[in-house]
């Protein structure tokens, strides 16, 4: 009678050892496509890898050249979270082998985008047909054409067979690395990076482009266009600047750790200072971060210092606080970024707390100052590496311009 118990128990821990293990599922290495849902019934498609080393998930997300780095991936059962890197959004869902649904969720802002991801999608748009347009070039185009919200855009994109990659460019940044394809004569092409998900549709004839942008499931704004190999944008050096009757830029904000930081500290004395303008939320900042962190690396010199003023959208102060360290922890910011602001990132609302300014209209927005205290320029907006050329020529210009500054 034991022998049949202990036979009874032993093939009973043997059915749930195998049913325990039959219930992991493992996420398939490789390639997949995801898809967002945003307004009009629109789809914002775009491709990342998941390998699993050393036990745990890696995932990268691909925008044309841009590749994303993601390895903040927990999983509980048939339940995965998705922590984008840098920003406070995260996709969470439920998943089996060879799929992921769930949702794109930004708790500060109380913004909820459907997600769903399938393994084996290459195409990032489904069902494109060959094109009948060519849309390389450049173009002349107005967002919210004859309303007060109204503002140009330069269009930089290159067509190869189908598939397209480019971005449009705005006096305050560019849209990132949008990657899609012309479809007979409609444009589709889309941005994932975490912080925003953008998806651009058109209607494009050899001489005009006519359609919509699409931020998330809470933004849309129309686009009108025509080629335009000459158009250029505004200076982006004379957008902002010191109002009359004020000769200094000037400013008292706290650290992480509550400790009040000013131009008239001994630190900034004698010295060439930048102040950025900034959020952790905000991609052209980040994009701009990047390059200051590696600018300091490769010019290193006591008499140039950085300083960044956050404003930050989270909805408490240690969630920005969080967010300041998070930044700098993930891209190994040495400068002091300082907290400037919670709880909403309005332009209007930054501006009242530099009132020397005569507006801010982006994020980022970096102010030059000499040894002597002077504001020598105010560069609104930051065009990054989606830029190709533009960015190349900004790069050489800002080396010589503080360059200049220090050898005053």
């Amino acid at each position: 009678m034991k022998k049949i118990i202990a036979l009874t128990f032993l093939v009973s821990f043997l059915v749930l050892t195998s049913c325990n293990t039959e219930k992991e599922v493992l996420l398939s290495e490789g390639i997949w496509l995801a898809e967002l849902e945003v307004m009009d019934n629109q789809i914002l498609p775009f491709n990342f890898t998941l390998e699993k080393t050393d036990g745990a998930y890696v995932m990268k997300i691909y925008n044309a050249e841009e590749v994303i780095h993601v390895n903040e991936i927990s999983i509980q059962n048939d339940s995965i979270r998705i922590q984008t890197p840098v920003y406070e959004g995260y996709i969470s869902g439920k998943f089996t082998k060879n799929s992921i649904e769930g949702e794109f969720i930004k708790e500060s802002l109380d913004r909820i985008v459907p997600f769903k991801a399938v393994f084996g999608e290459e195409e990032r748009f489904r069902n494109s047909k060959p094109s009948t347009v060519n849309i390389s070039g450049i173009w002349e185009i107005e967002f919210n054409k004859d309303t007060e919200d109204s503002y140009m855009s330069k269009g930089i994109f290159t067509q190869n067979g189908d598939k397209v990659t480019g971005t449009f460019r705005t006096q305050t940044g560019d849209y990132r690395y949008l990657d899609g394809v012309m479809d007979e004569d409609s444009l589709k092409v889309s941005a994932f990076d975490g912080a925003h998900a953008f998806v651009f549709t058109a209607k494009v004839t050899d001489s005009t482009v006519n359609g919509n942008f699409y931020s998330g499931n809470h933004f849309k704004e129309p686009f009108k266009g025509v080629r335009n190999d000459d158009f250029e944008l505004p200076n982006a050096d004379s957008l902002t600047f010191l109002k009359k009757g004020y000769d200094k830029f000037a400013f008292s904000f706290p650290t992480s750790a509550g400790n009040m930081v000013s131009l008239e500290d001994e630190r900034f004395q004698n010295k060439v200072v930048l102040v950025q303008i900034m959020g952790t939320w905000c991609p052209n900042c980040l994009d701009e971060t990047k390059f200051y962190v590696d600018y300091l690396k490769n010019n290193p010199d006591t008499d140039f210092e950085i300083v960044g003023l956050a404003f930050e959208y989270a909805k408490t102060k240690e969630g920005a606080i969080n967010a300041i360290s998070r930044l700098k922890e993930r891209i190994e910011v040495g400068y002091p970024i300082l907290l400037a602001q919670v709880g909403s990132s309005d332009k209007a609302l930054a501006q009242q707390k530099l009132p020397m300014l005569n507006h801010v209209i982006s994020y980022p927005t970096s102010i030059f100052i000499d040894k002597k205290g002077k504001v020598r320029k105010i560069h609104t907006g930051f065009n990054g590496p989606a830029t190709g050329d533009k960015y190349i020529t900004f790069k050489k210009e800002f080396d010589v311009f503080v360059k200049g500054l220090l050898a005053e």
